[in-house]
């Protein structure tokens, strides 16, 4: 087996691990699938009105992402593209569930940054911080920020895999497709 498709697989599965519904149903919280949006990240688990467990999906969402890329990182060290790509298709794709319906990838991009690269990291909270403060919208918070993200990733010197930052925001993008259409019809929800 080729080490590209062993790091697609060690990725995509670890990425794939649905945190959200695990965690609601072990806190008996429902069927999160039902409830808001849909979607199986920390935002939406939040809809519950349960803060530890959304704060244990985002902390549990990310963990998996460091894991995935710390692994790939000591065994095929070549592949980041790919795992980071397949981190994000995982989580957003599990096939575990239904309809491989997961959540938007944005807290596996963090685990991503934050295993990879912290400035970048520090960067991507600093604009989600700021945007969520004003706004109070999830999604909106989330766009900025990997607009940032992919800004400074070509403009800080010594970035490496900007290509990477490329993708994984086009693909963070693409899973707030909803989002954005909602945001302009003046339609997103705010979070209290």
């Amino acid at each position: 087996m080729s080490t590209a498709l062993i790091s697609i697989i060690i990725s995509y599965l670890l990425g794939s691990i649905p945190s959200g519904v695990i965690i609601t149903k072990c806190l008996n919280l429902g069927e999160i699938r039902n409830i808001g949006s849909g979607s199986t990240g920390a935002t939406n688990v939040l809809r519950t009105g349960n803060y530890l467990a959304s704060a244990l999906t985002l902390f549990f969402d990310v963990l998996k992402a460091i894991v995935a890329v710390k692994i790939c990182q000591f065994f095929y060290p070549d592949k980041f593209l790919l795992t980071a790509t397949f981190i994000l298709i995982g989580h957003i794709f599990p096939f575990w569930l239904k309809n491989f319906s997961g959540g938007k990838g944005y807290a596996s991009l963090l685990g991503i940054l934050l295993a990879f690269d912290l400035l970048l990291f520090v960067i991507v909270i600093c604009a989600w911080s700021i945007v969520f403060l004003l706004f109070r919208i999830s999604s909106l918070s989330a766009l900025v920020s990997i607009i940032a993200l992919v800004i400074a990733a070509y403009n800080i010197p010594n970035v490496q895999y900007k290509e990477v930052f490329l993708i994984a925001g086009l693909i963070i993008l693409i899973s707030h497709a909803k989002n954005i259409l909602k945001l302009i019809q003046g339609k997103e929800q705010k979070l209290k």
